[in-house]
């Protein structure tokens, strides 16, 4: 059976597959949070103590992981109600584009004096993959073509 060529299908398609990677990530928040640990700044962290007043340190750093799970989750859903599609991939957009701060916060600490070879790698690798993350987002703000909208 041949598959649907049009903007329509292909849209979905696409939207499909970023629902699954949101769902994806958000269920390995909460079964391996330790993979996000070096990716919350310590900025935003209270529990770090490393600095007495630290206005955007609101939640500890498994409370700001346990939160973005969640976004996560809710952004799978919102992206394939296409009457929530365009508002979820603008959120979805403005959220990839938050995290860049974590990872460019990883990727400082990991070429620091207390960063591992192996935290060179893995944070030089995941950086630059946001930027697809953020583009692909974006992409699903627009309606299909012949989508008649």
């Amino acid at each position: 059976m041949p598959l649907p060529r049009s903007g329509r299908a292909a849209q979905h398609l696409s939207a499909a597959a970023m629902s699954a990677l949101l769902l994806a990530s958000a269920m390995k928040h909460f079964r391996d949070p330790g993979f996000y640990r070096q990716v919350v700044p310590d900025y935003l962290c209270r529990d770090d103590g490393a600095a007495p007043s630290r206005p955007f340190a609101l939640l500890s750093r498994e409370e700001w992981i346990a939160v973005s799970g969640l976004l996560e989750l809710a952004a799978a859903v919102g992206i394939m109600v296409p009457g929530t599609r365009k508002a979820t991939a603008t959120a979805t957009t403005m959220m990839f584009a938050a995290f860049l701060a974590g990872h460019v916060d990883a990727l400082r600490r990991a070429y620091g004096p207390q960063g591992t070879r192996a935290q060179r790698k893995v944070h030089s690798v995941r950086l630059p993959l946001q930027a697809p993350l953020i583009a692909w987002a974006w992409s699903l703000r627009k309606p299909a073509v012949g989508a008649g909208l």
